[in-house]
């Protein structure tokens, strides 16, 4: 079996209307947000093979920012473009190329894709991957390469609103 955690990037700001899409970066509740979800992991022992991110700034600063607070190495995310607004097909085929050896992959993203996506593996229906939101399942699968709609268990779903403030 095969761990996959999929991470929506924390809430992003609107505030320069000069930046790009990829190029905008957290606002206030992202940067607050990110590092309580990564805390949900870490009580529940999360302990990811490989981290791969979006390079779309607001992506990979919560993939950095969870990372961190899991313990993983920083300068071991790795970005893919495929990830930057990929739809549920351009995922499936992400998700079959990973190597093996690695059991727990947590991919950050972006929306439609990612709730899509989703909803297809483990077949649900989310409506929405809020931001900041994890999706957490088991891939009833021994290969990544064995990757198909409905090969995958549903374990958590997670998103901070759903999580009591301290």
């Amino acid at each position: 079996m095969k761990s996959l955690f999929l991470v929506r990037h924390a809430k992003s700001s609107w505030d320069d209307a000069r930046l790009s899409d990829f190029d905008r970066p957290l606002n206030e509740r992202g940067e607050k947000d990110a590092p309580r979800m990564g805390e949900l992991l870490k009580k529940r022992g999360t302990e990811p093979d490989l981290i791969y991110s979006s390079p779309a700034l607001r992506a990979l600063t919560t993939a950095k920012i969870i990372g961190g607070v899991l313990g993983y190495p920083e300068n071991k995310i790795q970005t893919d473009r495929q990830l930057y607004h990929s739809d549920e097909e351009r995922l499936l085929t992400f998700l079959r190329n990973i190597p093996d050896s690695n059991n727990g992959i947590m991919l950050f993203g972006h929306n439609p894709g990612l709730t899509e996506f989703a909803n297809e593996l483990f077949k649900e229906s989310i409506g929405n991957i809020p931001t900041a939101g994890i999706v957490t399942g088991q891939l009833i699968i021994n290969s990544w390469k064995e990757a198909k709609p409905g090969c995958g268990k549903l374990l958590f779903f997670d998103f901070p609103k759903n999580l009591k403030r301290d």
